[in-house]
């Protein structure tokens, strides 16, 4: 077994620890970006842990699908995969406007609560598997 997805699911968690310093520091947009990043990190983890190891896409529902998960993972997946580019660019953002003035705290929030979802969910899955 490649013990790769153990390294995927540490910067995951690693991730989330970043991503709520900024929530606290009120950079939402940034927030939502690497909550959208720690759900790739965590499903490409339990990818690797299935041994499929050619999933090189950056969306969390596609992940979720190429691995056969569905329900709460890939809901949460469909949301944060919105935050992707808007999070990130100028150009996803109406009015020449830029995304840290389009992301809230409340998004912010339900963001870092989606992350969390799939973080547990796969942490159960590869490291708790039911007898």
């Amino acid at each position: 077994m490649n013990l790769r997805y153990q390294s995927w699911f540490e910067q995951a968690k690693k991730d989330m620890e970043w991503a709520k310093d900024s929530h606290d520091r009120g950079h939402y947009a940034q927030t939502c970006f690497i909550c959208q990043q720690i759900g790739e990190k965590a499903l490409k983890s339990y990818a690797y842990y299935l041994g499929n190891e050619m999933i090189k896409s950056h969306s969390i529902v596609a992940i979720a699908k190429a691995t056969n998960i569905n329900g709460e993972i890939q809901k949460a997946g469909q949301k944060l995969d919105l935050y992707y580019m808007s999070s990130r660019y100028p150009d996803a953002v109406p009015d020449m406007g830029i995304p840290s003035d389009y992301f809230n705290e409340d998004q912010s929030k339900e963001a870092l609560d989606l992350a969390e979802i799939i973080l547990t969910k796969i942490e159960q899955a590869i490291f708790k598997p039911k007898v």
